[in-house]
C-alpha cells in the first residue's frame, strides 16, 4: 500500500460509496475496524446504504494496518465485486462511469418496472447479481409482495459494478415478455451506454405470436444417427398426400395448402425423404425444415428424429440465439436435416456463419403463410431471391411451404385474392399451388370440418362497477395533466377507457416520458416519476375494464387488489398513497357490486348454457376455448372451477410462455398430454398459442370467446375441431365481431376460388405472372433505397439535453447500413470514450464510444473505414428531428424511418469537407 494508492481510493470515493454495501464485507469490518465503528456503519445501512459506505470509505482511508488495503480488495473480490475490485487496480473506473447512463434509464422508469415483473421470475436469469442481493431479493419478495421485491432489485442494480447488468436485465424482460417494460428500454443494448458485452453484430430477428418465447435459452440437441439405412421402409401415404406432395417430389417449388388435421407434415416428411434418397452422393442433399415457434420446432424435430432414427441420415435441431455460441456451419455440413427456426438461419447468414443459402438444397417454411412484409421468413425470401438472380439454377435450394390457409389479405374480390395469393407464391418463388382436387372424397373421410355458429350474447344492461372505475380514471388524467399537459405527449386522440387503444395510448405517453426535457433537471425527473406511476395506474385500471367487460367483475377486483397490495408493499411514496386512496374510497361500493348476483355476466351466462347442452348430449366432449389474454384466460378457468354446474369439466390452462400466467415448453407438453388421456380434464382454455402448428388432440368443440381475427386464424382455430360432428361457436356481444367473421367466412370462399382460377392458368403464364411481381418488388425495393424522401432540411438535437448537433444535410450512408457525420464542426459537440469491445465488423473497425459533449447522451461510436480514420457513426435514437422551417419535432428509431434521404459517403465529398 502507497499514498499514491490511498489517493487514487480517494479519488474514486463516490464510484465506491455508490456499488458498495458495507455488511457484505463483514468480516473485513470485523478484522480492521473498531466494533463501535462497525455497529456505527451497519445501523447507518439500514437507513441509507451510501451514507453506510461513506461513514466507512471515511474510516478505511485512515486506516494504518500492515495489510489493509490488499485485504479490502481479496474481500471485495470475495464477495463478488469483481467490477470494483479491476478498476481500482487498473487506477480506471471508465468501465463503471458507463453504467452510469443505464442506471439513470431505470431510474426514470423504474415505476413501470416494479409494477410490472415479477422478480423472483426473472433472478436465475440476472448472473450480475451477488448472491447475497439474490437472497435479499427472493426474501422481500416473498415477506412483502412483487412490488417491494421488484424495488430491492432495482436497487441492487442501481449499485451494481458488472457491465453486463443492463444487458442481462433486458434479455430477461425480452425472455418473459414484460411487453411494458421492454418498450421503454432502448432498442439494442448496445444503445445504452456501452453496457452491453455484445462481441459481434448481431441481427436480431422477433417471430414470436402473442403467446410464444422465441428467446429461450438455446436448446442445442445432439444429432440423431443410425447405421442401418437397409431397413429404412418407405412410408405409406394416402392418395391425396402423394397428390399434395407430388410437384415438390417433382423439384417445383411449391406451396401446399391442405386443411389442418390432413397431415402435411407427414408430406413434410415424404418430400424430404425423397429428396434425399434420390440424388447421389457426389450431389448429396441438405434440408431446412424451419418452424416460426419453438413449442413447433421442438414437436418437429422429435416426428423427424422418429422417422429418419433407421436411417444414415442424421437429423439437428437448433433453436434459441446460438448463432454466436456455437458452429452452426460446422453442424449443418455434418448433418443431413436441420430443424430450426428462420431466426437462426437470419442471424448465421448477417454474421456470415452460413455463407449463403446456397449450403441447403431444400428449404422447407411451416405455416408459410406468414411469408410476408417484413417477417423472418419473408427476410429469407429476399436473400433467396437476391440468389437467384446471381447464380445459376443449381447453386440455390428448392422450396416448399406448408398451410392450411395461405390467406387473402384485405381482399374483397376474387380477383384481388388472386393478387394477394399471387404476391405469396412470388414472395416464395412458387411455381405451384398444391391442394387436393383429385382425392376430395378420400381426404373428408380422414379430415372433419367443425360445423361454425355464431352466438350473439347480451351485455349487461348496467355497468355500474365500469362507470366507477372510469370516473377514478379521469381523476388520475387530471391529476397527471396538473405537473404536465400529457395530452401532448400522444398522438392517440379520444382514446376508449377499457380498450387496446387505450393502452397504446399509455405506451406512447410512457416513451415520451422517456425523452422528456425541461430546464430543471431535478423537477424533469420528479415530473417523469409522477407521469409513470400515474400511467401505471390508468393500465391497471384499463386491464380491469377489459376483465370486468369478459368475466366477471369479481375476477377484475382481485385483479385490482393485488395490484394496490403489490404497490403498498413497495416504497409507497406520496403520489401512490393518493391514487390508492382513490380505489380504497371506492372499495366498499364495488365489493357490493361484485357480490350482487343480478351484476352476472350475460356472456358467462351463454357459455354456460353452451357447454351444458353439449355435455348433456355427449359426456365425452374435448372442448378448446380460445380467448385473447392470459389473465382472461386465468379469469375464465377460475370461474369454470368455481361454478357447480361446471367444474366437473376440470379445466387447464394452455398458455404462451410470458410473465408468471405464461407457462414452460414441459408444463404445456404435460396439459397436452393431460387432454389427450382420458384423464378427467375436459376443457383447454387456451390463448393463440393453440391457434396453429402444435398437435392437440382431436376435439369436437371449438368456442371462441370474443376470438376473432383474419380469415387465416379463422380457419386454424377452427380446425381444432377434428372429431367428427364437431362444432366451432363463436360467443360475442359486438356486433362488429359477429360482422368481422361474416366478412372472414367470405374470404375463406374467394380464397378457394381464387387458388381453384389459380391452378387453371398453365405453367408458362403463371410463372410469368410470379416473375412479374419479383421484378415488380425489386425495382420498389431499389427505388425505396434511392427515393428522396423530403428536400427540407432537419436538424438532429441530443435526446437528452435538446443541444444541437448536426444537419440532416451533413449524414452520409456508409455500406447502406452506417450513417456517418461529414461536417467537421461536428467533432466540436461529442467527445470520446475507450469502446470495451473495438470489434471488426465487415469493412467497419470501432474504435471509442460518442458521447454528447454537454449531457454524455450516447450518440454512436467512431469507426475506421479504410482508408477514414475515427469517423463519428451515430445512432438514429439518439437524436430528436427538428423540421428546421417549422420547428415540429419528431422522434424515429431507425435510420429507414427518418423523413429525409440520405447521400451515400462519397470520399472525395469527405476529402473536400474535412480540408
Amino acid at each position: 500500500m502507497t499514498e499514491v494508492d490511498r489517493e487514487n481510493l480517494k479519488r474514486w470515493e463516490s464510484y465506491i460509496t455508490g456499488i458498495l454495501r458495507p455488511s457484505y464485507i463483514h468480516a473485513y469490518l470485523v478484522e480492521f475496524l473498531p466494533k463501535v465503528k462497525v455497529e456505527e456503519i451497519l445501523s447507518l445501512e439500514e437507513k441509507s446504504c451510501t451514507s453506510s459506505a461513506k461513514c466507512f470509505f471515511e474510516y478505511l482511508i485512515t486506516l494504518e494496518q500492515v495489510g489493509w488495503y490488499r485485504a479490502f480488495l481479496d474481500q471485495l473480490g470475495a464477495v463478488g465485486y469483481t467490477g470494483l475490485v479491476n478498476a481500482i487496480e487498473n487506477v480506471d473506473f471508465s468501465e463503471i462511469e458507463k453504467l452510469r447512463e443505464c442506471k439513470e434509464l431505470l431510474k426514470c422508469i423504474s415505476q413501470t418496472i416494479v409494477s410490472n415483473i415479477k422478480p423472483n421470475e426473472i433472478l436465475n436469469s440476472m448472473k450480475c447479481l451477488l448472491p447475497r442481493e439474490h437472497e435479499e431479493i427472493c426474501k422481500v419478495s416473498e415477506s412483502k409482495g412483487d412490488t417491494a421485491g421488484a424495488e430491492k432489485l432495482l436497487e441492487c442494480l442501481q449499485r451494481s459494478d458488472q457491465s453486463q447488468f443492463y444487458k442481462e436485465f433486458k434479455l430477461a424482460m425480452d425472455l418473459y415478455n414484460y411487453d411494458a417494460v421492454t418498450s421503454l428500454l432502448s432498442s439494442d443494448a448496445d444503445d445504452v451506454s456501452d453496457c452491453s458485452v455484445t462481441t459481434e453484430s448481431v441481427m436480431q430477428y422477433s417471430e414470436q405470436p402473442e403467446d410464444m418465447d422465441t428467446y429461450s435459452a438455446p436448446i442445442i440437441h445432439t444429432p440423431n444417427s443410425q447405421q442401418n439405412s437397409n431397413d429404412f421402409k418407405r412410408m405409406e401415404l394416402r392418395a391425396y398426400q402423394e397428390e399434395l406432395a407430388e410437384s415438390a417430389v417433382d423439384g417445383d417449388n411449391t406451396i401446399i395448402c391442405a386443411p389442418t388435421g390432413s397431415g402435411k407434415t407427414i408430406v413434410a416428411l415424404h418430400i424430404v425423404e425423397r429428396h434425399l434418397t434420390e440424388r447421389t452422393d457426389q450431389d448429396k442433399g441438405k434440408v431446412g425444415f424451419m418452424a416460426t415457434t419453438v413449442p413447433v420446432f421442438q414437436q418437429q424435430l422429435e416426428l423427424f428424429k422418429k422417422h429418419f432414427e433407421m436411417t444414415n441420415f442424421k437429423v439437428y435441431g437448433i433453436c434459441g440465439d446460438v448463432a454466436g455460441s456455437c458452429p452452426v456451419e460446422m453442424f449443418i455440413e455434418r448433418n443431413d436435416i436441420i430443424i430450426l427456426t428462420p431466426q437462426i438461419l437470419l442471424n448465421c447468414l448477417e454474421v456470415g456463419h452460413i455463407s449463403s443459402l446456397s449450403a441447403f438444397t431444400l428449404l422447407i417454411f411451416d405455416e408459410c403463410h406468414n411469408t410476408t412484409k417484413n417477417h423472418p421468413y419473408n427476410v429469407l425470401m429476399r436473400k433467396y431471391r437476391d440468389l437467384k438472380l446471381g447464380l445459376v439454377a443449381s447453386a440455390f435450394p428448392q422450396i416448399v411451404g406448408l398451410t392450411a390457409s395461405i390467406g387473402v389479405g384485405d381482399a374483397g374480390s376474387v380477383k384481388d385474392a388472386m393478387g394477394y395469393i399471387l404476391q405469396i407464391c412470388a414472395n416464395l418463388d412458387a411455381e405451384n399451388i398444391s391442394t387436393v382436387n383429385k382425392n376430395v372424397e378420400e381426404l373428408k373421410e380422414h379430415v372433419y370440418s367443425a360445423i361454425k355458429e355464431t352466438k350473439k350474447a347480451a351485455m349487461r344492461t348496467t355497468n355500474p362497477f365500469a362507470d366507477i372505475i372510469r370516473q377514478i380514471m379521469v381523476q388520475v388524467e387530471d391529476m397527471a395533466k396538473s405537473i404536465y399537459n400529457i395530452d401532448n405527449l400522444s398522438n392517440i386522440k379520444n382514446q376508449n377507457r377499457g380498450s387496446q387503444k387505450y393502452e397504446q395510448w399509455i405506451i406512447e405517453v410512457q416513451k415520451r416520458c422517456k425523452v422528456l426535457q425541461m430546464k430543471d433537471m431535478e423537477e424533469e425527473r420528479k415530473t417523469c416519476r409522477a407521469l409513470f406511476t400515474y400511467t401505471e395506474h390508468l393500465r391497471k385500471y384499463n386491464d380491469a375494464l377489459i376483465i370486468n367487460d369478459d368475466a366477471r367483475t369479481k375476477d377484475a377486483v382481485k385483479y385490482l387488489k393485488s395490484f394496490f397490495n403489490n404497490v403498498k408493499g413497495g416504497g409507497y411514496d406520496e403520489t401512490e398513497q393518493i391514487l390508492t386512496a382513490l380505489f380504497e374510497a371506492k372499495e366498499e361500493q364495488i365489493l357490493r357490486i361484485e357480490a350482487d348476483p343480478t351484476n352476472e355476466n350475460p356472456k358467462l351466462t351463454e357459455v354456460r348454457k353452451i357447454l351444458t347442452e353439449e355435455y348433456q348430449q355427449n359426456p365425452m366432449t374435448k372442448t378448446i376455448m380460445f380467448v385473447r389474454t392470459r389473465a382472461l384466460a386465468d379469469a375464465l378457468k377460475n370461474w369454470l372451477n368455481e361454478s357447480e354446474m361446471l367444474s366437473f369439466l376440470q379445466p387447464r390452462l394452455l398458455l404462451g410462455r410470458a410473465k408468471s400466467t405464461g407457462m414452460t415448453l414441459p408444463s404445456q407438453k404435460e396439459v397436452l398430454t393431460s387432454f389427450r388421456n382420458d384423464s378427467g380434464n375436459k376443457i383447454l382454455v387456451a390463448t393463440s398459442v393453440a391457434d396453429e402448428g402444435i398437435d392437440i388432440a382431436k376435439c369436437n368443440l371449438v368456442l371462441l370467446y370474443e376470438y376473432v381475427g383474419n380469415v387465416i386464424k379463422m380457419i386454424q382455430t377452427r380446425g381444432r375441431g377434428r372429431a367428427q360432428n364437431s362444432k366451432c361457436i363463436l360467443v360475442t356481444s359486438k356486433e362488429d365481431q359477429i360482422d368481422k367473421e361474416m366478412v372472414n367466412s367470405a374470404q375463406e370462399t374467394m380464397m378457394y376460388r381464387a387458388i381453384k382460377d389459380l391452378q387453371q392458368l398453365d405453367r408458362t403464364t403463371f410463372i410469368t405472372k410470379k416473375n412479374t411481381i419479383q421484378a415488380e418488388d425489386k425495382i420498389m425495393e431499389i427505388n425505396k433505397e434511392n427515393t428522396d424522401k423530403a428536400a427540407e432540411s432537419y436538424k438532429l438535437l441530443c435526446a437528452k439535453c435538446k443541444i444541437y448537433a448536426c444537419y440532416s444535410d451533413d449524414i452520409r450512408k456508409i455500406e447502406g447500413a452506417h450513417h456517418v457525420v461529414i461536417d467537421k464542426s461536428f467533432s466540436t459537440r461529442y467527445r470520446t470514450q475507450p469502446h470495451r469491445n473495438p470489434v471488426q465488423i465487415g469493412s467497419m473497425q470501432k474504435r471509442e464510444k460518442l458521447h454528447c459533449k454537454d449531457c454524455s447522451h450516447n450518440w454512436g461510436i467512431t469507426a475506421n473505414f479504410n482508408p477514414f480514420k475515427d469517423l463519428p457513426v451515430i445512432k438514429c435514437d439518439s437524436f430528436v428531428f427538428h423540421h428546421v422551417s417549422s420547428g415540429s419535432p419528431q422522434i424515429v428509431k431507425k435510420w429507414k424511418d427518418v423523413p429525409f434521404s440520405i447521400k451515400t459517403f462519397d470520399s472525395a465529398e469527405f476529402c473536400q469537407e474535412t480540408i
